[in-house]
């Protein structure tokens, strides 16, 4: 089983900046590689990054590229996502997941393990 834990979120304005954080446990060894997906209300869950488990890979959607940025420590099974120049649309629940499959994907249903999300609200 592998836990993880966000944290980071909060109400900011339009062009302001948050980094979010994403704390894992349990066997983090089986992790592959981390994403984060948001969700707005009444939309369907969809995939803004992800990064390998070196740090060495990352991989962003059309929507945030340039914006945002992935980042990971090991050694404090932590993964970040630093949110620049923020817009009202970019306001959604933000999940970190854990894959633990051998094939990267941006489908929410490839990966194995969830966070509980944290509220990110831009306001314009």
């Amino acid at each position: 089983q592998v836990q993880l834990v966000e944290s980071g979120g909060g109400l900011v304005q339009t062009g302001g900046s948050l980094r979010l954080s994403c704390v894992a446990s349990g066997r983090t060894f089986s992790i592959v590689r981390m994403g984060w997906f948001r969700q707005a209300p009444g939309k369907e869950r969809e995939f803004a990054a992800r990064i390998s488990r070196s740090g060495g890979t990352t991989y962003y959607a059309d929507s945030v590229k340039g914006r945002f940025t992935i980042s990971r420590d090991n050694a404090k099974n932590t993964v970040y996502l630093q949110m620049n120049s923020l817009k009202p649309e970019d306001t959604a629940v933000y999940y970190c997941a854990a894959d633990l499959g051998a094939v990267p994907s941006t489908t929410p249903d490839r990966y194995d393990y969830w966070g509980q999300g944290t509220q990110v609200t831009v306001s314009s």
